[in-house]
């Protein structure tokens, strides 16, 4: 029987692939999600209604269940709202980590796979960025997700506990069978944006900058293929399993180290989707860098990890098929265990 693992922040876009792909490998998988932004819909398998922040949940759940692994993906993670409501970010990704660590080591639990982010790098000075790139986070969020690395780190040191930390870069695409999407309310990530203005929904994409010192003057993001995240995880997981009781473990980059510029994307979303996709320029937002992109090398020789499906055009493909078949059904639904939970 495979090892048990707890998915934190589960239902969410990223949680939801990653359970996928546990479940897909034989393992027992139990989701503890909020749902302030995930969706019971997107999870399979056995799920536990509850917040990072009731400590009290967290320890019967602990209890009442003996986990191998923590995969930890529950965060507040808006750029631009963590400038204005610093408190919720601090309350909810430090607190809420630090009551994880404390029923980790109450219940013996010494593996923990972390969702961190590219975020913490700031604007970088050097590209490809690699893991050692200094540490400067622009947003709040970023810094959250510095000191919840720190928090992690020095339980390691003290505490037996081996990890892996995962900075993403730009996640995005959708389950390769349509079965799986991203689906965040209120919406602010790029390619959804521009999908749901090629679905009609919205009237236009709005273009935050045009005039960055880039190749056609807007930022450069390295897209990740989102199964390409959730493979990640899976072979962090084996990793730190592999390894017995030790207080190792890895910091690493997931990105396709391949850069595209906002309207690089749009103009690729025109050819898939074949729909006109109208843009407005506005202005910067606060803690945009010009460029991120990352060096994966680290994660592709440790683990033999490659982003397999992180071209633009299968990221879009998959998440344009997403949309078309799936999005629309499940955010009726979400509107309505809203109006029943909430």
């Amino acid at each position: 029987m495979h090892e048990k693992i707890l998915i934190v922040g589960g239902a969410g876009y990223i949680g939801s692939h990653v359970n996928c792909l546990f479940k897909q490998n034989g393992f027992d998988t139990i989701t503890y999600d909020n749902l302030t932004t995930g969706h019971r819909e997107l999870v399979e398998g056995k799920f536990i209604f509850g917040d990072i922040l009731d400590i009290q949940n967290l320890d019967k759940v602990f209890s009442e269940h003996k986990f191998d692994v923590v995969i930890h993906l529950a965060a507040k993670s808006l750029i631009s709202e963590s400038y204005v409501k610093p408190i919720l970010y601090y309350d909810n990704n430090l607190v809420g980590t630090l009551n994880i660590l404390k029923m980790m080591e109450k219940h013996n639990v010494k593996k923990v796979v972390f969702s961190s982010t590219a975020s913490v790098y700031g604007t970088p000075m050097h590209h490809p960025v690699t893991e050692s790139e200094p540490l400067n986070p622009d947003s709040v969020y970023g810094f959250t997700k510095q000191v919840i690395e720190r928090m992690i780190t020095d339980t390691a040191k003290n505490k037996g506990l081996s990890y892996i930390i995962l900075r993403y870069f730009n996640a995005a695409g959708a389950e390769l069978n349509g079965k799986y999407g991203e689906l965040h309310i209120p919406e602010t990530h790029l390619i959804p944006l521009v999908l749901d203005v090629a679905m009609g929904l919205e009237s236009h994409i709005e273009i935050f900058g045009t005039d960055y010192d880039t190749p056609d003057g807007t930022c450069i993001r390295d897209y990740i293929h989102v199964v390409d995240v959730a493979d990640a995880h899976f072979k962090g997981v084996q990793w730190l399993l592999e390894q017995g009781e030790s207080d190792e473990g890895h910091i690493l980059n997931v990105g396709s180290g391949h850069g595209f510029s906002v309207l690089e994307v749009i103009e690729t979303a025109r050819k898939i989707t074949d729909e006109e996709i109208p843009t407005v320029e506005g202005q910067r937002r606060p803690g945009d860098p010009p460029k991120l992109v990352a060096s994966s090398e680290k994660i592709s020789n440790l683990f033999g990890w490659e982003p397999i499906h992180s071209s633009l055009e299968t990221i879009l493909e998959t998440a344009w098929n997403w949309h078309l078949g799936r999005k629309l059904s499940i955010l009726g639904k979400t509107e309505s265990i809203r109006q029943v939970i909430g």
